[in-house]
């Protein structure tokens, strides 16, 4: 598929969308169809749209969605509320992509996913794995931080709508990124990456796939800051042993007997 062909067909998406006031829906053969195609180009190189990508221009190719993200109103409330945009860190060609909710206070100010007390952790988590964070990337499904009324704190979860609508950016990252290996961090980065509502403790723990990518599912950094139970912070450590494997990494005795 080339590039104005695929622009044609998500200017038809959005009208629909527009139009009927709910998201498009495709069938699971045709769902099924699009990620063999992905799997094929991806193998030969190339990207769902068309594009031979090459390490060294990963980074521009991300630069010039971080322009469009800077300067995007699509969720006018949200545009009028933010501080800034919080595009995505991390290494252009990395085999291992982290992906969370939305940006919380912190990151809103700073312009960085992850960088508040969830931030913290998943840093260390990274160090166990013998990872920096420079190595991997880090991203979000929303790009703006959720707004909340006068007067209120904390952070509320995106609306499926706002999910929907910055969707195509994250995906545009992933293309680009191509990792091996993708983790999203608790329900609603997994609601937002597969449109799919459920337990975590049926989904964490196994491997699932997004367009035929290896997708990991865990629990958020900021469940275990909630949650300081010794078997959940083992439960989160289990799945990214199950990373490293899949990254055919080194795992050594130590880390296998780790905990958080």
């Amino acid at each position: 598929m080339t590039q104005p062909a695929l622009d044609l067909v998500i200017a038809a998406l959005e009208k629909i969308r527009e139009q009927n006031g709910r998201a498009p829906r495709a069938s699971r053969t045709a769902l099924a169809r699009l990620q063999t195609v992905a799997a094929s180009l991806r193998e030969a190189g190339t990207s769902p749209t068309g594009r031979r990508l090459q390490p060294q221009n990963k980074a521009d190719l991300l630069d010039k969605i971080r322009e469009r993200v800077g300067a995007c109103t699509k969720c006018a409330h949200l545009a009028c509320s933010r501080t800034q945009t919080v595009f995505g860190v991390g290494n252009p060609d990395a085999d291992l992509m982290f992906i969370g909710e939305a940006p919380g206070a912190d990151e809103d100010q700073q312009g960085e996913p992850f960088v508040g007390r969830a931030g913290q952790l998943l840093t260390r988590i990274l160090k166990a794995m013998n990872f920096a964070r420079e190595d991997v990337y880090i991203a979000n499904i929303l790009k703006c931080r959720p707004d909340m009324p006068a007067g209120s704190f904390g952070n509320r979860p995106p609306t499926p709508t706002e999910m929907q609508t910055c969707r195509p950016y994250l995906l545009e990252q992933i293309d680009i990124i191509q990792p091996s290996v993708l983790v999203a961090l608790g329900a609603v980065a997994v609601e937002g990456l597969l449109g799919t509502r459920a337990a975590m403790r049926e989904m964490r723990g196994r491997w699932h796939t997004y367009n035929s990518i290896p997708l990991m599912i865990t629990y958020h950094p900021a469940y275990l800051l909630r949650n300081q139970a010794p078997s959940e912070k083992r439960k989160v450590w289990e799945d990214m042993l199950q990373v490293m494997e899949r990254l055919e990494l080194p795992v050594s005795e130590r880390q296998r007997n780790y905990f958080l």
